[in-house]
């Protein structure tokens, strides 16, 4: 969970955001936050109070006042006949009727860490709760962003002062060029902000008192592609992986990807592909969409245990397929927990991932590429793989993956192998290599 950014620099991104959410469930200090994070500690308890996300509705019948032990206030119903003091009365609420009553806040939101999340006492505590996500801290931080730099960025007063220099210079001949070299000292923008802003009517003078603007065509704007968003492939690169599997040799590399029957919307097949013995697995989706692969991952999790799936599936490798460009739904449990560590190949590189590509040619040979999967079920995907597990292949010298897993006696690859039977669409534990 290290952090190699510069500590001086203004803005956080959604890898540092991630980091301070996963420091706060861990129940880390905002100190140790602020050097794995590499930025001030003010940093990030500012950010922290900024952006937290606040369950205001959570209330308690108790009387939670910060004087009720020594509270001597009486008879604030008018009709009250009691004698004692109002906050042992049930009948009312004093909350609601006492003007000196103050709400005592928790203690760890009203200072560091200022949130509930690693909180051991969440599920029993009354008061409002408050919890650090580093999804919604960087939309709204995206958000404040756009919206800080929209619209005029001058005063009422600057814009008068402006307008009262440009429109009889502009009115009398002379050029936008000439009066910005002229007055340069006197203009508080650029020469290109002067332009727009004559061209959204902000000055007296108009488009048609420039005697060149109204001989042109307006241009046309470039059809510019839109922005791709590869956050989602920080220190999940090919060079990380490469790094990541140097420094730990000894673990199972699974290549992840997926194979589409028809173009039109409908199920695929998500293949998976144990390097050291090319054993692949295919399940069937539904859609290829994120919410389909994530309920594969949490099948395969609670089928052999959080445990077990991390000695199986150690290290994913896969494309940049829209289906897969959620690392956290893939890497993490609902409960958070890690399970898996996912890399991405470069785009426009398959041989990265080359083991599975070529294993690809075998489902073709049984479903040719432009044929629609709606009409098979998880049951022929089961009798599909076995065929191909069952191949020998001179690239494992004559063995099939299913010797090759047996020769290799790998226990993790070996339970694994077990997933082979399949009732009501759903896998089930069933011993394969017995013999």
């Amino acid at each position: 969970m290290e952090n190699s950014n510069d500590k001086y620099q203004k803005h956080l991104t959604l890898q540092d955001r991630y980091d301070i959410e996963e420091g706060l469930n861990h129940s880390y200090s905002l100190t140790y936050i602020s050097q794995i994070v590499g930025k001030d500690k003010s940093t990030i308890s500012k950010e922290i109070r900024k952006h937290r996300i606040g369950d205001t509705l959570r209330t308690s019948n108790i009387n939670d006042c910060l004087n009720r032990y020594r509270c001597s206030i009486q008879h604030l119903c008018n009709d009250c006949p009691e004698s004692r003091c109002c906050h042992l009365c049930h009948k009312a609420d004093c909350r609601s009727m006492c003007l000196r009553y103050c709400s005592e806040t928790c203690r760890y939101t009203k200072r560091a860490p200022y949130v509930c999340n690693g909180c051991g006492m969440i599920y029993d505590c009354k008061q409002p709760h408050f919890y650090y996500r580093a999804n919604a801290a960087h939309t709204a931080y995206i958000e404040q962003l756009r919206i800080s730099r929209e619209g005029i960025s001058l005063s009422r007063q600057q814009l008068y002062e402006l307008d009262c220099l440009l429109t009889p210079l502009i009115q009398k001949g002379q050029s936008i060029a000439h009066i910005f070299t002229v007055h340069k000292d006197e203009i508080p923008c650029s020469i290109k902000t002067l332009y727009n802003y004559i061209d959204q009517g902000i000055f007296t003078a108009r488009n048609i008192d420039l005697p060149k603007k109204v001989k042109y065509k307006a241009r046309k704007k470039k059809c510019t592609e839109p922005l791709k968003d590869y956050t989602y492939r920080e220190r999940r690169t090919y060079k990380d992986f490469q790094k990541y599997i140097t420094e730990h040799y000894d673990m199972n590399v699974v290549e992840l990807d997926t194979v589409h029957g028809s173009n039109h919307k409908g199920k695929v097949m998500m293949t998976m592909l144990f390097r050291n013995s090319s054993l692949m697995l295919i399940f069937l989706l539904n859609d290829c969409n994120q919410k389909c692969v994530k309920e594969i991952f949490d099948m395969l999790t609670d089928l052999l245990g959080l445990d077990s799936f991390r000695k199986n599936f150690p290290v994913i490798l896969t494309d940049n397929g829209a289906e897969f460009k959620d690392p956290e739904s893939i890497e993490k449990t609902d409960s958070g927990e890690f399970r898996t560590k996912v890399f991405y190949c470069d785009p426009l590189a398959s041989w990265q991932k080359g083991k599975l590509e070529k294993n690809h040619e075998y489902i073709r040979r049984v479903i040719p590429k432009g044929q629609s999967l709606d009409n098979f079920s998880q049951q022929d995907m089961t009798l599909l793989v076995n065929n191909i597990n069952s191949t020998t292949r001179a690239s494992l010298n004559g063995r099939t993956p299913f010797e090759l897993a047996l020769l290799l006696n790998d226990p993790n690859l070996l339970e694994t192998l077990n997933l082979q039977a399949i009732e009501s669409d759903r896998i089930v534990l069933k011993p394969l290599l017995l013999s």
